[in-house]
């Protein structure tokens, strides 16, 4: 049973995290500066890549939920599994992943990275599908969180962390592609695809997958994740990042960028998949997709990003605080069972707070 949880960032998605989770457990949120703002849980300051602080601040919490820069996560969890507290997080960076997954032999409680929105959420729905099926031939996940209302060639606005877009253009995806398990370039393999009647573009990008590449090796044919953007979107961005040679200053490219492209009110998130294979001998097509758009909780308002990732991971925590996941070691995504994780206290958001069609 948790009791007691950790928030660290209270940035965008991080203060909607500990609200949420203050619904039903005793949460303090830490970040460099106390927010102005009146949140109905309790702040502090402090800095987190301060190991002394962290271990002192930690050590009396039964979880701790990053929702911290990717790069400062692999010395959270490393304290986290020392001081024996469960971790959450939200990283979409391969590396940091990895990190965490090989301290899982050695934990006893649990880690939990990547429980967003891509990777996370996907993940549990894609597995949610594909799990219908005797075979598998294909599984392809699609998601997009754009400005409802979109400006200029790269029609986009940063409503999450700048660094971690950017990390997940410039990396490489993890795909299985006719069969094998490979890695390819990301903004290539751009497709065409059509939600509600609009058209966007698709193209690979690095960390949506998570785990699940490893989960279906030698079992599928096709497994892929793409950012869904708007048309022009991976042009602009491959010629800033890389004919102009910005990937060696990820810095400069974020300062570029995050000047560029203003925070915009008005957002929607898309998630889309699409799974082929066999059921009953078979051959079938099973497809998911929803929009997602910003919704207004204890009259504040959330936009569609921030409030799809925290849900997202604010489910995961609960439904390890109530013993309905296990309550030790690595937990992958795609392992939460996607009817427990929308029936759940958290997870229900995504229901109750869909597009209507």
């Amino acid at each position: 049973m948790i009791k007691k949880i950790a928030v660290l960032g209270l940035g965008k998605v991080g203060s909607l995290v500990a609200t949420l989770l203050s619904s039903k457990y005793d949460v303090i949120g830490v970040d460099q500066a106390k927010s102005e703002e009146n949140f109905p849980f309790e702040q502090t300051t402090g800095d987190v890549s301060d190991e002394s602080f962290m271990r002192e601040f930690l050590k009396d919490k039964d979880a701790v939920v990053s929702c911290l820069p990717f790069f400062l996560n692999i010395k959270v969890a490393e304290i986290a599994v020392d001081l024996g507290v469960h971790y959450f997080d939200l990283t979409e960076d391969v590396p940091t992943l990895h990190a965490i997954q090989k301290m899982a032999d050695k934990s006893n409680s649990v880690l939990a990275p990547q429980c967003g929105l891509a990777p996370g959420f996907i993940g549990i729905m894609g597995a949610g599908l594909y799990k219908q099926f005797s075979e598998v031939r294909s599984v392809k996940l699609r998601v997009g969180a754009l400005p409802l209302h979109p400006m200029g060639q790269l029609g986009y606005s940063f409503t999450w962390s700048a660094e971690g877009v950017i990390n997940e253009y410039i990396n490489d995806a993890e795909v299985i592609h006719n069969g094998e398990r490979k890695m390819l370039a990301s903004l290539d393999d751009v497709e065409s695809i059509n939600i509600n009647g609009r058209q966007y573009e698709a193209f690979l990008t690095s960390g949506g997958l998570g785990t699940m590449c490893e989960t279906l090796e030698n079992k599928v044919d096709t497994l892929n994740y793409k950012t869904i953007r708007y048309p022009g979107h991976r042009d602009g961005m491959k010629l800033l990042l890389h004919d102009l040679l910005l990937k060696n200053d990820r810095k400069l490219a974020k300062d570029i960028l995050n000047n560029a492209l203003p925070i915009v009110d008005e957002d929607i998130v898309l998630v889309y998949a699409a799974v082929e294979g066999k059921i009953d001998g078979k051959l079938c097509r099973k497809e998911f997709s929803e929009s997602y758009r910003r919704i207004t909780l204890d009259n504040k308002e959330w936009r569609a990003i921030s409030w799809t990732t925290a849900c997202s991971i604010s489910a995961v925590v609960d439904l390890v605080s109530e013993g309905k996941l296990k309550d030790k070691g690595f937990i992958k995504q795609e392992e939460i069972p996607f009817d427990l994780f929308m029936e759940s206290h958290y997870g229900s958001m995504y229901e109750t707070y869909k597009d209507p069609k």
